[in-house]
């Protein structure tokens, strides 16, 4: 807090479109889609009105006893859209809210489902995943920084790695697709009888730095949980509507998992919102009279608000209006052609993308730099002094533009970040 205090983060009062404009007046390109969850841009004339209507009827009403109508019409959007088998819809506030419910939902399931009941209280993970700052979810993470201050408080849980996808070298990348999948196999084998289930961040971990998995590797792992009888919990918050490609990563290696958590790009990035879908062999691993204890005592006051849900049906309905996935795959193959200037920068260790998800992971000789000069967020300051606000995850540059942004705009983000490297590895060498 003290840097941000020192820094004079800029204050946001107004946005226009994929700019976001601070209490000066100065205007920023919105490069990482405000968090990872803006989809068509700010005051977006069809959410906003979505939203002002949904006002004129009833601005909340709780789900605890009672439903409305924009989340029902949502859930029955949501069945839609996404893999085939999940058919119900549990709403929360947040990912990391969705992603406690999925973990609670995992447990209590195995004890209640039908002629095979067993106490299953271990989930696996695999290192780099990140889903969340709570203390389920923290348990599940395996970043250093977000969670070993608090390890005395965490549950205890199976993990492995993930093969990573090398574009460049396709027989190391299949190597390692073998070589972790079997490892998973093995511990699968292991631990079956007591694993509740695998959750996994599908295609792209991208609090990990935006690290790509190894083509193919997703499908093993439903393959494998479905051997074992194992529940498969897949994490699309920050890689679903769009930013691998596709609309839901799983599509892309044609996986249906027996849990889905949605959140981030749910609204459109306007309101916070989380859905959890399931199967209807886990929703009728519930049901019975209420007497018999089989409740999902999981509630939050603001589930399945009317504003946001309104705001979700409003994004949904203009990804397919406005041809957003086909508006992805170019700017993919843009962000390609504009970044491959910096493959060949001495401190560019590495460029990672999926779809328009990009990681530029700086080094010095392929060392990390000292930690105290900061160069990833050096190199976002200087961005935010060329007017683009972005994230970095320590030393990884992080562009994530908002799925429906034009290509000119992108254009000028891969600009500023190619100018901003440079200039702060300029910096850099002053001071080694």
């Amino acid at each position: 807090m003290s840097e941000f205090r020192n820094e004079n983060a800029p204050i946001i009062v107004e946005a226009d479109g994929f700019h976001l404009i601070d209490a000066h007046g100065q205007q920023y390109l919105d490069g990482h889609s405000s968090l990872w969850c803006n989809i068509h841009g700010h005051r977006v004339p069809a959410i906003d009105q979505a939203i002002r209507s949904q006002l004129d009827r009833v601005a909340h009403s709780t789900l605890l006893g009672l439903s409305n109508g924009p989340s029902i019409e949502l859930a029955d959007e949501l069945v839609r859209i996404t893999p085939d088998g999940l058919q119900k819809v549990f709403y929360a506030d947040c990912g990391a809210a969705g992603v406690e419910v999925a973990l609670k939902m995992a447990y209590q399931f195995y004890q209640q489902r039908a002629n095979k009941r067993q106490i299953r209280d271990k989930f696996l993970h695999f290192d780099g995943a990140y889903h969340g700052d709570t203390i389920g979810t923290m348990s599940i993470g395996s970043i250093g920084r977000f969670k070993d201050l608090y390890n005395p408080l965490l549950f205890p849980v199976v993990w492995t790695s993930l093969p990573n996808a090398s574009p460049d070298n396709l027989d190391l990348e299949h190597q390692q697709l073998e070589y972790w999948s079997s490892e998973l196999e093995k511990l699968l084998e292991l631990h079956h009888e007591t694993l509740a289930g695998v959750v996994i961040e599908p295609l792209v971990q991208a609090a990990a730095g935006i690290k790509v998995e190894a083509s193919g590797f997703l499908k093993r792992a439903r393959e494998l949980t479905r051997r074992f009888d194992t529940l498969l919990i897949a994490d699309e918050i920050a890689v679903g509507f769009g930013r691998t490609g596709t609309l839901f990563a799983c599509e892309q290696e044609e996986v249906a998992p027996d849990i889905l958590i949605l959140s981030k790009g749910l609204t459109g990035g306007y309101l916070p919102l989380s859905a959890t879908l399931v199967t209807d062999e886990i929703y009728e691993a519930f049901l019975g009279d209420p007497w018999l204890g089989r409740t999902f005592y999981h509630g939050h006051t603001y589930t399945g608000n009317p504003l946001a849900c309104a705001a979700a049906l409003a994004s949904i309905r203009l990804i397919d209006e406005n041809q957003v996935l086909k508006n992805v795959k170019q700017l993919e193959e843009l962000l390609q052609r504009e970044l491959a200037p910096l493959k060949s920068h001495a401190n560019v260790k590495e460029i990672r993308q999926k779809g328009i998800m990009v990681g530029i992971e700086l080094a010095l000789e392929d060392n990390p730099f000292p930690a105290e000069l900061r160069i990833g967020h050096q190199v976002t300051l200087e961005c935010r002094r060329r007017g683009v606000v972005l994230r970095n995850i320590a030393d990884v540059i992080v562009l994530m533009p908002a799925p429906a942004i034009p290509e000119h705009l992108v254009m000028q983000l891969c600009e500023v970040v190619r100018e901003s490297i440079f200039e702060v590895m300029q910096a850099a060498k002053r001071k080694l």
